[in-house]
C-alpha cells in the first residue's frame, strides 16, 4: 500500500464516519479540550441556522450571542476530559436567534478513542421547549380541575345542607335537590364546553329548556360573554327562578307567563350586566313572611359569587326580580 492509497483510505473513513454523524437527528458538536468546534454535524447546523464555517474552529462559548457562555456549564465541560465524567441535561434558557427563547438540555461525554488517548467531547444539544411547555399546560390543567372539583363539592354539599326539609317528604326533598344538583352539572357541562367563555342568551336558553318553561317569553339583550366563574350562579338563579314559578308562580297556572330580558349598561368605563326576570296572569304574589333557600340561593349568587345585587320585588300581579352584576 503506497501513502496514496492509504490517504485515500483515510479520507474514506472520515466520509463515512462523518455520514454516520450526519445521519443523527440530535444536534451535537465535538470539541476539543479548550472548548473548540472540532466538527458537528448537519442537525446542529440545520437546527440553529448556522454555517458550518461560522462554527467550526471556533469556541463553543462564542458561538451565538454567547448563549453558551456559562460559568458553571464551562466549569462541568472542563471537567469531562480528565475525570472522564459525563454532563446530562445541563439545562440552558436564553433567545436563540432566530428560533426565540428556547430552553436546551446540553450533555457531554468524552469521545472514546481505541487507544484512550482522545481529548475531544461529543456535546449533544436537545430541544425540550415544547415538552416543558405542554408540561406547564398539563399542570395548570390538573390544578383547574382540582379547583373545579373542590368548588363544585362545596356547592354540592351547601344544596345537600340547605335545601329545606321542615314540612318537606323525602321524596320532595330528594326532588329539590337533585333538581338544583342537575342545574349545577349543566352548568359545569357548559363551562367546560366553552374553557374561555360562555354565551348569555345560550345559558338561558338550556336553563329554560332543561326546567320545560315553554311559556317564558326571552327578548334576547345584545350577546353577552359569560366568563368561567359567573355561568354557575346565573345557572342557579335561573333555575330558581324558574321553579319557584312552576310551582308557585306564573308557570303554575294555564295562562301565565314569564318575560326574561336582559341588557347592557356601560358607566364610567365599567359594563354591568341587567338580568329581568317578570311574571304575569299567575296566582296573586304575597311576600313571604321568611326568605326560602331558594331566595337566599338567589342573592347569595348576585352578591357573593357574581359581586353584584339582587332585588326581589313581590307585587300582587306577579313576581319581579331584578339581578345586576359587573362584566369587568
Amino acid at each position: 500500500m503506497n501513502l496514496e492509497d492509504l490517504y485515500r483510505l483515510l479520507r474514506s473513513g472520515h466520509v463515512q464516519a462523518q455520514g454516520i454523524v450526519d445521519t443523527l437527528r440530535e444536534p451535537l458538536l465535538v470539541i476539543d479540550q479548550a472548548g473548540c468546534v472540532v466538527t458537528g454535524n448537519r442537525a446542529f447546523f440545520e437546527k440553529f441556522r448556522v454555517d458550518r464555517d461560522d462554527t467550526i474552529g471556533h469556541s463553543l462559548f462564542e458561538l451565538g450571542t454567547g448563549q453558551w457562555d456559562i460559568p458553571e456549564l464551562r466549569r462541568l465541560l472542563s471537567e469531562v476530559v480528565p475525570k472522564s465524567v459525563a454532563v446530562i441535561g445541563y439545562e440552558v434558557t436564553d433567545e436563540f436567534a432566530p428560533l426565540g427563547r428556547r430552553t436546551m438540555l446540553v450533555s457531554a461525554r468524552r469521545l472514546i478513542h481505541p487507544d484512550n488517548t482522545s481529548t475531544n467531547m461529543l456535546v449533544t444539544f436537545e430541544d425540550v421547549t415544547d415538552q416543558i411547555r405542554k408540561e406547564a399546560e398539563k399542570d395548570i390543567l390538573l390544578a383547574e380541575t382540582r379547583h373545579r372539583m373542590k368548588n363544585l363539592l362545596a356547592v354540592v354539599r351547601a344544596l345537600a345542607t340547605q335545601t329545606e326539609v321542615e314540612g318537606r317528604s323525602a321524596e320532595e326533598y330528594r326532588d329539590a335537590f337533585l333538581g338544583r344538583f342537575e342545574a349545577v352539572l349543566r352548568a359545569e357541562d357548559l363551562s367546560l364546553a366553552n374553557t374561555a367563555e360562555t354565551d348569555l342568551g345560550t345559558l338561558v336558553g338550556q336553563a329554560l329548556e332543561q326546567a320545560g318553561a315553554e311559556r317564558c317569553r326571552v327578548e334576547p339583550g345584545p350577546p353577552v360573554a359569560l366568563k368561567t366563574e359567573q355561568v354557575l350562579p346565573i345557572s342557579m338563579i335561573l333555575h330558581e327562578l324558574v321553579i319557584n314559578a312552576s310551582k308557585y308562580g306564573a308557570l303554575s297556572t294555564p295562562g301565565g307567563i314569564v318575560h326574561l330580558t336582559w341588557s347592557v349598561a356601560s358607566e364610567a368605563g365599567r359594563n354591568e350586566l341587567c338580568l329581568d326576570w317578570r311574571e304575569e296572569n299567575g296566582p296573586p304574589v304575597i311576600a313571604p313572611e321568611r326568605a326560602g333557600f331558594g331566595t337566599r340561593l338567589i342573592e347569595f349568587s348576585a352578591e357573593r359569587s357574581l359581586g353584584g345585587a339582587a332585588e326581589l320585588t313581590f307585587k300582587p300581579a306577579g313576581l319581579r326580580v331584578r339581578v345586576t352584576a359587573p362584566l369587568d
